[in-house]
């Protein structure tokens, strides 16, 4: 090849990577400019979307996958040329397992201090104290196990991974081993066991003290609230029954049960602290979970069968408020069963407050057993007390009438 020509070609490709440098710089600078221009675009909801972390997983499988291949092409490539193993595996699977240790140690201690703390504060009633106590015994007993076996588990499959220059040990069985791992977890699960036996007993069978009686709060679930009563003075909730459940009569009340009379009914559930409560439960419908967490208390309430809880409760709202420093902190009881599409809405508020405010409470509160009811029933009507200034107000304008025409007649 000539000079002449050399020059000729090597210009032509000099000017052909200069023309290309610089319109590509130009086109980067456009897109630039039309990048800082317009506006932001927001990425919010794409990374809320289930679809983008579905296409990020199955990213990362194929990274995975193509990383794979191309260790497999260098291993094949290295076994062709008759050369000695290029990475060794067994060594790096352990590395990995002692790697997923300490990352998932790591996890443990993460959950306790993030996840802990986000935990219920103390029990409000004297039986979920004890119930505390038994999660926090479990809680101790699991996570020491769970943290001793996966060490071991995972040291194993380190220390003990295939290497050429070491052969396995034939070990079949150790009668000594297995009683150990026999006797011991058997004995603490007794233990356990026993302790829940225990507490269950005394939550459910209470020796009746006569002159601390409990209150007596009927509570009826249906699809989706909670209906709630009270005894009223005469201290008993009286009868109900399914089948006399009407448009006006949502409960199916029993009036010819007299301690149904006084009966009240509440908007929200309002309790006397240090003073033993008694719910009784029902269902309308289907299967509703009465769960008050703050209390420990948890019951299903089944349609057709009537089921008892009796609890003391020992924190105030306002005490809770203080000790949580959440001056919007409430009790709430909810429902803990899927019972349809706003299970998420069954709640009812529930305020804990000193002897003297829920006797204040409890008699403002109405009584079932409206007028309306009384002449469905039969029953004899109350005197509506808004009529009574009014009643007042006709008296005084005919006495005064007639004093008129006593006037006018002299």
């Amino acid at each position: 090849m000539s000079l002449k020509k050399l020059i000729s070609t090597k210009t032509m490709a000099a000017l052909a990577v200069i023309l290309t440098a610089f319109a590509s710089t130009s086109a980067f600078a456009q897109e630039a400019a039309a990048v800082a221009t317009a506006k932001p675009v927001d990425m919010g909801p794409i990374y809320k979307s289930t679809l983008f972390y579905v296409l990020l997983f199955l990213l990362l499988c194929l990274f995975i996958a193509i990383v794979g291949k191309a260790m497999k092409v260098y291993e094949l490539t290295r076994e062709s040329e008759g050369k000695s193993e290029g990475i060794n595996w067994d060594l790096v699977n352990g590395i990995i397992f002692i790697v997923f240790l300490l990352v998932g140690l790591y996890g443990v201690y993460w959950e306790y201090t993030v996840h802990g703390n986000m935990i219920l504060p103390d029990a409000a009633s004297e039986h979920g104290k004890k119930i505390d106590e038994m999660f926090n015994i479990t809680l101790i007993i699991t996570t020491i196990v769970f943290i001793a076996t996966h060490i071991v588990l995972f040291g194993f499959a380190y220390l003990y991974r295939h290497q050429k220059d070491k052969k396995a040990y034939y070990y079949p069985h150790n009668n000594v081993l297995e009683r150990i791992w026999t006797v011991i977890p058997a004995f603490v699960l007794t233990i356990l066991v026993l302790m829940g036996f225990i507490t269950w007993r005394s939550i459910f069978y209470k020796i009746e003290d006569p002159n601390h009686k409990p209150l007596s709060i009927e509570v009826t679930s249906s699809q989706f609230q909670w209906d709630v009563r009270y005894p009223g003075a005469d201290g008993i909730v009286g009868l109900k029954n399914y089948k006399l459940i009407t448009a006006i009569n949502a409960l199916g009340i029993d009036f010819n049960d007299k301690h149904n009379l006084d009966d009240q009914v509440a908007d929200e559930i309002v309790l006397p602290v240090n003073k033993p409560v008694r719910f009784i439960l029902t269902s309308k419908d289907v299967i509703h979970s009465f769960y008050l967490p703050h209390f420990r208390v948890q019951l299903n309430t089944v349609p057709g069968m009537t089921s008892y809880f009796e609890f003391t409760p020992t924190i105030t709202t306002d005490e809770m408020k203080a000790k949580t420093n959440d001056p919007n902190f409430k009790y709430l009881l909810l429902c803990a069963k899927i019972c349809g599409t706003n299970h998420f809405n069954m709640q009812k508020p529930v305020r804990v407050v000193s002897q003297k405010e829920y006797d204040e409470w409890v008699v403002k509160q109405a009584t079932y057993l409206t007028n309306d009811l009384r002449k469905t029933f039969k029953l004899p009507l109350l005197a509506d007390p808004a009529a009574k200034p009014a009643a007042a107000d006709t008296t005084a304008k005919d006495t005064t009438a007639k004093t008129n025409q006593l006037a006018l007649k002299k």
